[in-house]
């Protein structure tokens, strides 16, 4: 019998879900997405969360949700909220979407959650030494796996560099469309952040996601680093089938 779970995926403008094989990291159906609600309150989100569960076919009571969200994950507690409403801070998210829902609900880091499927069903397979998953949206969230294990809440998008008290002001996909940088100019802030990383941690291979990384052939050959870098094989969807093979694995 094929394993089952739902995976969501939290984003700054839209929320996105699946029903995925766990095995394989193939989605069962096709990917549904409602826009995140205005303000990202949490009552707000949850309640659209809901929505977006029924909009998904061939899910019982008994199948496991697991939701990737931007923040650091403590035991189901979101305790930070760089890119969302404070109000999420020390909440207990894990409660509020599990008793909106009636069934329980597995939150995860969205980074997390991303370096989680790459290494399970993409790009980071079988790497032996660590590998940082860099994904590239309204903020840079960061996951490092090592030897194919997971260190969670890593926080590297907010590296203070180049004046920046948190460098993902300066190099997050929404920075470049906010200062209108060119592919060219954008690349140049992202080999400062990617040049960092390398000098501190000396990984055996980058992965790069968030919806940017379609486009990975306009700005990954403009980097000059030792350290390989590669998109991630599930590009934006990493998020869903991690946060589904997480989910699977805590049920």
């Amino acid at each position: 019998m094929t394993e089952t779970a739902v995976g969501i995926d939290i984003g700054g403008t839209g929320m996105k879900g699946a029903l995925i094989d766990v095995e394989t990291g193939e989605k069962l159906t096709e990917r549904y997405r409602i826009p995140t609600p205005e303000g990202a309150r949490p009552a707000d989100v949850a309640s659209t969360l809901a929505e977006l569960v029924d909009l998904i076919p061939d899910i019982s009571k008994r199948t496991p949700i697991g939701v990737a969200f931007p923040a650091v994950i403590d035991n189901g507690i979101t305790r930070t909220a760089s890119n969302i409403d404070p109000s999420w801070i020390d909440l207990d998210a894990d409660s509020l979407f599990s008793d909106t829902l009636n069934r329980p609900v597995r939150l995860v880091n969205d980074a997390d959650a991303a370096g989680f499927a790459e290494v399970r069903f993409g790009a980071a397979q079988g790497v032996k030494g660590l590998v940082i998953m860099v994904t590239l949206g309204t903020g840079i969230g960061t996951a490092l796996i090592h030897k194919g294990h997971l260190i969670p809440n890593s926080e590297l998008g907010h590296l203070e560099l180049d004046g920046y008290p948190s460098y993902e002001k300066a190099a997050s996909s929404a920075a470049r469309e906010r200062d209108g940088l060119s592919m060219q100019q954008w690349a140049e802030r992202l080999q400062r952040y990617f040049g960092k990383l390398e000098a501190l941690l000396q990984p055996k291979l980058f992965v790069v996601g968030g919806g940017i990384s379609k486009k990975s052939d306009k700005f990954l050959p403009l980097l000059d680093l030792r350290t390989k870098i590669v998109p991630a094989v599930h590009l934006n969807s990493a998020g869903i089938l991690g946060a589904a093979a997480r989910a699977a694995r805590n049920k």
